[in-house]
């Protein structure tokens, strides 16, 4: 039995044969994007975003480890202020010429009630940092991310999400948030208090204050199975309806130009805790990488490679341990990536065409490109809004061309009615969204009742809300 890593990546050889004359091509595509000056005329140092692409130069940055001094700094502090977590946004949300604005300083659990399994948790605590503290509690946020990097308040105004039927995104499990106006003011808010601000900031895009402290609902500490299966791309197409009601957690990889998919379950269970390895996911991706570029000269290579390998037999991955150990992965590899969620019904069509573009025009792709489930809720700004949805996440290895998001990619995503994960690539503005938000107007009107002035709303927000 072979490895995954082996079927993905282990006869990359085989392409090599003959592509010496590609080696200075491949060195050049290869080299480090240029960033951007460490400071700006004025003296002010540059922000960058996970990925590089993003920049700017903040006037003011302020760490407070109190409300108070986030109260005084939304009243006092220069325009635009915003709020930043981990940046792992690839959408404009953060950067600012006026006040940049980390919680870091404010972060842990506050409180846990055993009875109701609820906790009450600073914004500025990173998901990573979260699991192990509400462990100790017996709890667990119901579902996690692919990534747990994220700050809670940031993964909660980008709608961030799981997978799974019965699960939604992390705001859906939000009863109550702390909201600090532009105007200082402190407003507690939650379905009853406050309600408007409560359904507009549980995904808010950092638009309606800064949020610094949350209740969530979570569940009881259980022990999941995690399975990872490569398996025939078609195969999995044709499965997914069945694998989304079978199992309690799923998604899907697939992989361009091989006709290979990866579907990762998780369900609980009570056999033995088996510790998840060392992470061979980002020597896989890369295998990938070197798939493509020794065969750029013959394409077709690529999938002869990758079924050839998989027909000696696969044997899957498998480990047991609390769900919070295992729901989220490490990906230290940088990329830029588009992710839209749609109809559940339209999702498996749409991610046929988005396959079928990648393969016709860009041979140049390898990352994986992922399908998931999102369970609907109620918050405002929720793209899950109302619907169950299936999302489609592309992705382009950051020293890469990302321009075929838009040029073929998004347009397929808004055939099928798909909203744009907040948080990733779009170029969607207020009007797509009035159309696609059903309570945009009542959005609005929070937004100019809390923010008149603005002072929230950076470029990219302004044209978000058509400011």
């Amino acid at each position: 039995m072979v490895t995954r890593r082996q079927v993905l990546g282990g006869t990359i050889a085989v392409g090599a044969a003959g592509a010496g004359g590609l080696a200075a091509y491949h060195a050049w595509r290869d080299r480090e994007p240029a960033g951007p000056p460490v400071q700006d005329a004025a003296g002010h140092f540059v922000w960058r975003n996970w990925s590089g692409l993003l920049h700017s130069y903040p006037a003011q940055r302020s760490a407070p480890t109190h409300e108070i001094e986030v109260a005084e700094l939304m009243k006092d502090a220069p325009a635009p202020i915003r709020p930043v977590g981990a940046g792992h946004s690839f959408t404009a949300l953060v950067p600012t010429d006026g006040t940049l604005v980390t919680l870091d300083g404010l972060a842990g659990v506050v409180s846990t009630d055993a009875t109701t399994r609820q906790a009450v948790v600073w914004a500025g605590t990173r998901l990573g940092d979260l699991g192990p503290a509400l462990a100790q509690a017996g709890q667990e946020m119901p579902n996690l991310p692919d990534i747990n990097k994220q700050s809670l308040g940031g993964a909660l105004a980008t709608g961030t999400h799981g997978t799974g039927r019965a699960f939604k995104a992390l705001h859906g499990d939000v009863l109550a948030l702390r909201v600090i106006g532009p105007n200082g003011q402190i407003y507690p808010c939650d379905a009853k208090r406050q309600a408007g601000l409560f359904h507009c900031a549980r995904a808010g895009l950092g638009a309606f204050g800064i949020v610094t402290q949350v209740t969530l609902q979570n569940a009881p500490l259980v022990r999941v199975k995690k399975r990872v299966e490569p398996r025939p791309l078609e195969d999995i197409l044709e499965d997914w309806p069945a694998l989304i009601e079978k199992h309690r957690n799923v998604e899907f990889f697939a992989l361009p130009f091989t006709g290979i998919g990866a579907v990762v379950t998780a369900d609980v269970t009570e056999e033995a805790v088996r510790p998840r390895g060392p992470d061979t996911d980002t020597e896989t991706l890369m295998d990938l990488k070197r798939l493509r570029d020794w065969t750029a000269l013959v394409p077709a290579l690529r999938r002869w490679v990758a079924q050839t390998v998989l027909a000696a037999g696969v044997e899957p991955e498998e480990a047991v341990d609390e769900g919070w150990k295992l729901l989220s992965n490490e990906r230290p590899v940088r990329f830029n990536e588009m992710e839209y969620h749609l109809p559940l019904d339209a999702q498996i069509p749409a991610l046929r065409e988005v396959l079928t573009a990648i393969e016709t025009h860009r041979s140049d792709v390898f990352f994986p490109v992922e399908a998931r489930v999102i369970a609907p809720d109620d918050a405002w700004l929720s793209p899950f809004y109302d619907r169950l949805s299936g999302s489609i996440a592309v992705h382009a290895y950051y020293k890469d061309d990302h321009a075929f998001f838009f040029d073929l990619i998004e347009p397929i995503f808004r055939r099928y009615d798909g909203r744009p994960h907040w948080g990733k690539m779009h170029s969607l503005k207020a009007a797509d969204f009035a159309t696609l938000y059903p309570k945009w107007k009542d959005v609005l009107a929070v937004r100019a009742a809390i923010d008149p002035e603005g002072r929230m709303l950076n470029p990219h927000l302004r044209e978000v809300f058509g400011a």
